[in-house]
């Protein structure tokens, strides 16, 4: 569902606060994980910004995993999907090289309003972050084919099979694609749940094992991320 709609904000067991409490409580190992990289103040601030806009930021795991990702491949020029309160972006910049570039898009303005606070809260220089308001599949297209080291796509899960055949244009040899929710609140491992989300990261998932031009995993950390390397 698009970010900012009324379903992304209504009260469910997919609350971020519930989901966190509940797997505290099942599964202390993945707590031990969650827990194994502190978030500093202008992380936890950017987060209680975003849970109370109602756009669920990556969890602690899917944050730190994104770091190693982009400082695995060195990243310079990094695209995300979902903005939210610039959770995602801060990970993703402290992996980045230090002349990195990151394009974020998001349909909401007050989104953005509050990645602009944590950008600079955190001494963000303004040449490192390229906002762009908009649709993400409309804006993607106009982006240039090659250019980029790592897609992260976090926003409408209904989009992601989208998502990935832009990512696939975008993305040089060797860049690498990720993809939050990729257990989506335990919902994707249950062959019962076929709502129209959980069916579309289930799909995404399987078109990602079978793509040739990909070497991908399911990485269990925060709800899952779901990422893959382009082959050279």
């Amino acid at each position: 569902m698009p970010l900012g709609s009324p379903e992304h904000r209504r009260p469910s067991v997919r609350d971020p606060s519930f989901r966190r409490e509940a797997a505290i409580s099942a599964n202390p190992s993945w707590t031990y994980a969650e827990q194994f990289l502190a978030e500093d103040e202008v992380i936890t601030t950017a987060r209680a910004k975003g849970e109370e806009l109602g756009c669920v930021p990556v969890l602690p795991g899917g944050g730190a995993a994104l770091r190693l990702l982009a400082a695995a491949v060195a990243a310079r020029s990094v695209v995300e999907i979902g903005t939210g309160a610039g959770v995602g972006s801060m990970w993703l910049l402290r992996g980045m090289r230090p002349d990195g570039v990151l394009t974020t898009i998001d349909v909401e303005p007050e989104h953005h309003r509050a990645a602009r606070e944590t950008f600079a809260a955190a001494g963000v220089a303004g040449n490192r972050v390229r906002l762009i308001s908009g649709q993400a599949l409309e804006v993607l297209p106009r982006l240039s084919d090659g250019a980029y080291d790592m897609v992260f796509c976090d926003a409408d899960k209904t989009e992601y099979a989208g998502y990935l055949e832009q990512a696939m244009r975008l993305l040089r040899p060797g860049g690498v694609v990720a993809f939050d929710n990729a257990l989506w609140h335990d919902r994707v491992a249950d062959p019962a749940q076929r709502d129209e989300e959980t069916t579309s990261i289930r799909e995404l998932g399987k078109a990602m094992r079978e793509d040739e031009r990909l070497v991908p995993a399911l990485l269990p950390c925060g709800d899952g991320l779901l990422a893959a390397v382009v082959r050279p």
